[in-house]
């Protein structure tokens, strides 16, 4: 079965490792002069930068079993979490999340208690959540920022849940899905009522570890160790076609693809793109599939790197970095200490700040000129961290419609997807639109995709 992919990011290539290891020659297409999608990373005075995702949740294995296969196991590293501090913005201050907090979640009395972060009515409410009872049955699905305020009221959401989720997917807390975003939370309202009471008493079901799993992972030279290593696995047993995919049409065989003006046909096709993209190019096969796909909202991004030789910055507090909430921002979204959060990234010589800026309602800042971006953020930074000097380096990268927003309704748009892709033999969606935004999601679903269609061959 010829099997062609749209997209060459680091789904498209989980997909196309996949077919080559199952004995098929797949075709990427791909209208970036280079693989790997977001996954980009330069080494700058021996600092790693990322230009995207610079880890990935440990929790989920997909991303670490891959790693491992290809034989990067010995590049594996995990975040410094015995130093891990997030700081939140307020009233123009850095001040520490309070220890015990799982998301917004409480589990500690007394670190809540003394924190400045919030108020006390906030903190009597997050105590009293403890006692909340299920509801009688399941409720339907609703924004992230109803369901958290529901529970502990409008300062965590403002203060702990918007900070916190715009960093992860560069969303309104007003738009996106609990039910989608949150799962395991609502899951737990169901059976227990408390969201406290429910995180503690999975805490005491779950099976005690010898020594507790990282949270975040990543490799020591880059994520695009992992990109380059699949493209190396691939070479020479999958064609890549480097242009725009321009539609595709249903045949009596499959599928024909139309790639810079030429036809390609193929009995297969994994759509690894952005759902908006891929729903573009299904117009003509499925109607109402690709007005589900169109309709999945994306944010836009910047991440700029600022590089410093340690002996010319100022401090930088102990920790991973900061976010910065919405009702405090003015052009910066959040900030990485990266050779805080991981080692091997930084060498002792220098200070790397990585920020990042735009997200759903903020994507002017994309159009603006890297110069004006660079000020600006040095400017609020200054006012952050107390001091000011001129970077050794600078790598600005944007990021148009990139991030998938899991907006209210979003799990049962999928559900009616998956649906009408039952009649579309050799049609499968892959990536981050769908049931997950991280890397261990894109790689599951490149990897079942590819493996679906050689069950069906």
């Amino acid at each position: 079965m010829r099997t062609v992919i749209i997209g060459g990011g680091i789904t498209g290539l989980s997909a196309a490792y996949e077919l080559v290891k199952a004995g098929r020659r797949p075709t990427i297409v791909e209208q970036q002069p280079h693989l790997g999608g977001v996954i980009q990373t330069d080494t700058v005075e021996g600092c790693v930068l990322e230009g995207g995702p610079d880890s990935f949740l440990s929790a989920k294995p997909a991303a670490n079993e891959l790693i491992r296969e290809v034989g990067l196991g010995d590049q594996l590293i995990s975040s410094n979490d015995a130093s891990r501090v997030t700081y939140l913005v307020k009233n123009g201050r850095l001040m520490a999340m309070p220890d015990g907090l799982m998301m917004m979640v409480p589990t500690k009395i007394l670190p809540v208690a003394v924190s400045p972060l919030l108020s006390w009515g906030t903190k009597i409410r997050m105590g009293l959540e403890y006692f909340r009872k299920p509801p009688a049955q399941p409720l339907p699905d609703r924004t992230v920022e109803d369901f958290i305020r529901d529970h502990y009221g409008q300062e965590t959401v403002d203060y702990l849940a918007e900070p916190l989720l715009s960093g992860v997917y560069g969303g309104s807390v007003a738009r996106l899905s609990v039910g989608s975003v949150l799962t395991r939370f609502v899951e737990l309202e169901n059976r227990y009522g408390s969201l406290t009471r429910g995180v503690l008493e999975s805490r005491k079901k779950a099976p005690k570890a010898s020594k507790p799993a990282p949270l975040f992972q990543t490799l020591k030279g880059g994520l695009a160790q992992l990109t380059n290593e699949l493209e190396r696995r691939i070479e020479g047993q999958c064609d890549v076609i480097t242009g725009r995919a321009e539609g595709v049409e249903k045949t009596e065989t499959g599928y024909r693809i139309r790639v810079n003006g030429a036809a390609v046909e193929s009995e297969g096709l994994i759509m690894a793109c952005p759902a908006w993209q891929a729903g573009v190019l299904l117009r003509d096969v499925q109607q109402r599939l690709a007005q589900l796909l169109e309709g999945i909202e994306y944010s836009s991004s910047v991440t700029l790197a600022l590089g410093y030789r340690r002996a010319d910055c100022g401090p930088i507090p102990p920790g991973f970095g900061f976010l910065i909430p919405s009702k405090e921002r003015k052009t910066l979204v959040a900030c990485t200490f990266v050779g805080a959060k991981f080692p091997f990234r930084v060498p002792d010589s220098h200070v790397v700040l990585r920020c990042f800026l735009g997200g759903a309602g903020h994507e002017e800042i994309l159009d603006r000129g890297d110069d004006d971006i660079v000020a600006t953020v040095r400017a609020e930074l200054k006012q952050l961290l107390g001091w000011d000097t001129k970077p050794a380096f600078v790598r600005i990268r944007r990021w148009r419609k990139s991030m998938a927003q899991y907006t209210v309704g979003h799990a049962a748009r999928v559900q009616e997807m998956r649906g009408l892709l039952r009649g579309l033999n050799g049609l499968h969606l892959a990536g981050n639109a769908y049931e997950g935004i991280g890397i261990p999601d894109c790689v599951r679903t490149g990897r079942a995709a590819a493996q679906a269609l050689v069950r069906t061959a």
